[in-house]
């Protein structure tokens, strides 16, 4: 299985910079086996059935990216140097691990001053990136994070325009909830109220999960045999309710449908983890699904559309075929939809 199988032509016009206003205003591809529609997202009641669950990842998004200056003590008192920091992911010893720019001119030991609040010295680097230990933790953590920091937006999104503050609020799902993502599950910010109270009249079910999305999920992959990719680890938690509520389901024999490939990579590890059957699950997941991979849960997937020779294009391939997976791409490009983080979305049922 080769990378290039995996590869598209893809406009650039067709790269979202900015979300659907509002949000559940997107356009929804939906590929029911062979059969392809175009509705909106509004319409996703159409699709969905009494008694389906939808699987919603509760992640909150950290304002990651940081602008600081290095604070060097020399024969003639302290200099200053601009730093760029991005947080990665924190360490059970309370650091964070970070890239910094530029990471070769900061020495171990250095302070950065992001405000009057908020400060790190860096503990060690190695590999490209950082330690940093900030000056305060837990909620004053949070609160001096968000004075200064900007959502971390995608690569494809940062290098046409910075973060602003309506990215405060159009990178983050209505139903955020536990911080430590450093990029958004994105299938889910094409959901807001409205679309919640109708499919609650619906009789869809919700389910909540939690995955913290990392900055390696834009990792490119870089064998040409795609199996031999490693994934890059990232900490997820299926609690003992939402594993029961989703065994529920299934028993029922009604649809069990994440909402993103965050969601879906959780509840196949729990189960893969518990013999093909949902289970309550904490833990690092470097789960990889690639076409091969057998489905113990999802029925389904709601998703964007995905970067040409990703993980992500491998596992929606997984779950359609890779020759589907084509047709529905074709379909989406032709048709205009919009790509990637603030892009459209798909519903998949194989």
């Amino acid at each position: 299985m080769k990378l290039s199988d995996f590869d598209f032509d893809l406009p650039d016009t067709l790269i979202a910079t900015r979300p659907a206003q509002p949000r559940s205003s997107a356009k929804l591809l939906v590929a029911h086996g062979d059969m392809i529609s175009d509705s909106i997202v509004t319409g996703l009641v159409n699709w969905l059935n009494p008694g389906d669950r939808l699987v919603l990842n509760n992640t909150k998004v950290i304002p990651a990216r940081l602008q600081g200056e290095r604070a060097r003590l020399g024969t003639e008192g302290e200099t200053r140097a601009k730093i760029e920091v991005t947080l990665l992911e924190p360490r059970a010893d309370g650091g964070w691990t970070a890239l910094i720019k530029p990471l070769k001119k900061i020495r171990e030991g250095e302070r950065i001053i992001f405000s009057n609040r908020l400060n790190a010295v860096l503990m060690e680097k190695s590999g490209g990136q950082a330690v940093l230990e900030f000056n305060c933790s837990g909620d004053d953590f949070d609160t001096a994070l968000a004075e200064v920091g900007h959502m971390p937006l995608p690569p494809y999104i940062a290098a046409k325009r910075p973060a602003d503050e309506r990215d405060h609020a159009d990178y983050q799902t209505v139903w955020a909830e536990n911080s430590g993502a450093v990029a958004a599950p994105t299938a889910s910010l094409h959901f807001d109220h409205a679309l919640l109270d109708a499919l609650k009249k619906r009789g869809v079910e919700f389910t909540f999960v939690t995955l913290h999305v990392g900055a390696g999920t834009f990792l490119p992959v870089k064998v040409d045999d795609v199996t031999k990719h490693k994934m890059h680890a990232e900490w997820g938690q299926v609690s003992d309710k939402a594993a029961r509520e989703i065994a529920a389901t299934k028993a029922s024999g009604k649809k069990v449908i994440p909402v993103g490939t965050t969601s879906l990579r959780l509840i196949e590890t729990a189960a893969r983890d518990g013999g093909g059957q949902i289970q309550a699950w904490t833990g690092d997941t470097e789960i990889f699904i690639y076409p091969g991979f057998r489905f113990n849960v999802a029925d389904g997937l709601m998703t964007n559309f995905h970067l040409p020779q990703s993980t992500l294009l491998m596992l929606v391939s997984a779950l359609m075929g890779q020759d589907r997976i084509k047709r529905i791409y074709d379909h989406a490009i032709r048709n205009r939809y919009r790509f990637f983080s603030y892009g459209d979305a798909s519903l998949l049922l194989p």
